[in-house]
């Protein structure tokens, strides 16, 4: 699928970009660019889509983002309402493959970063936690000038090729070759999908928002994500229901239904299909976890 191009704005005065986004919901939409993004989440939670990916993602997430992949972060509105005080905010950085000049790449000294940006094109996630140095390069890439901001960025990228337990996002056979006109269909599906999980879409209301009927709907949504609609309805409510457990707010049956699914043993069969393990069984790992701490 091919979403919308933006524009990565950088000052005269840089090569990259570096910055801190204060308005996390500012590039709320599915789109790509041609800079390698690195975003580090400080406070906030949410759903991401990254190429034909989708999980939760939460503080201490730090996700590698290779050039022209599509991407979109959709923050959990419940933020702002429970966290007043401490909105959602990150660190991002944006580079292009080439600023340091087309020939770097070339040089035997620069093998593993050129790896790292060729893995990234299905994007990395590392978590904060376990990577206490990326989180560090990052902070220092953001507070500093010249040749040292430079150095900061290339021990940051170094330190995320060295580092081990790094997740790969999207599968490996993703491909983004899909034209521009798709780009609209896409994002409703995509937005429509996570606004109404909760209840029953059924395969007609979803085909026509696009104006297809649902057979060609569903062979279009299975060649430009590699699976069917279906699927990717379960992953999103499978992922909220994540969301609901960590909270443990709800107990696990009222976390089915309010996640989408109408009975407990489809919720039971998915989650596990999905997270390989039970609601219970995910939900008493977390809570042993923070207990021990």
């Amino acid at each position: 699928m091919k979403p919308q191009l933006l524009k990565v704005p950088t000052k005269h005065t840089d090569s990259f970009s570096a910055r801190q986004d204060m308005y996390p919901n500012i590039n709320n939409r599915w789109h790509y660019h041609t800079e390698v993004e690195m975003i580090h989440f400080h406070c906030g939670s949410g759903m991401q889509f990254i190429g034909n990916h989708i999980s939760r993602f939460q503080a201490g997430d730090i996700v590698l983002v290779g050039s022209n992949l599509p991407h979109y972060w959709r923050y959990d509105d419940e933020a702002y309402l429970e966290q007043p005080f401490e909105k959602p905010y990150s660190t991002v950085i944006h580079f292009t493959e080439n600023f340091w000049g087309k020939d770097f790449l070339a040089l035997p000294e620069t093998r593993e970063l050129k790896l790292l940006l060729n893995d990234a094109k299905k994007g990395l996630l590392a978590r904060a936690v376990q990577h206490p140095n990326i989180a560090l390069h990052m902070q220092q890439v953001l507070q500093q000038k010249g040749f040292n901001k430079l150095l900061s960025l290339l021990a940051c990228l170094q330190s995320f090729y060295s580092s081990e337990n790094i997740v790969r996002l999207s599968a490996i056979n993703y491909s983004n070759n899909i034209p521009d006109s798709e780009s609209e269909r896409i994002e409703k599906i995509y937005n429509f999908t996570a606004n109404h999980f909760k209840r029953k879409i059924a395969l007609s209301e979803i085909a026509a928002l696009v104006n297809l009927e649902p057979n060609s709907f569903c062979r279009y949504f299975k060649v430009r994500t590699g699976k069917n609609y279906t699927a990717f309805l379960q992953e999103i409510r499978v992922n909220h229901a994540c969301k609901l457990l960590l909270e443990n707010k709800l107990n696990i049956k009222q976390v089915c239904f309010e996640s989408g699914f109408n009975n407990f043993s489809c919720f039971h069969k998915g989650f596990k299909e999905i997270t390989g393990q039970s609601p219970k069984s995910y939900q008493s790992a977390f809570l042993s976890n923070n207990t021990s701490i």
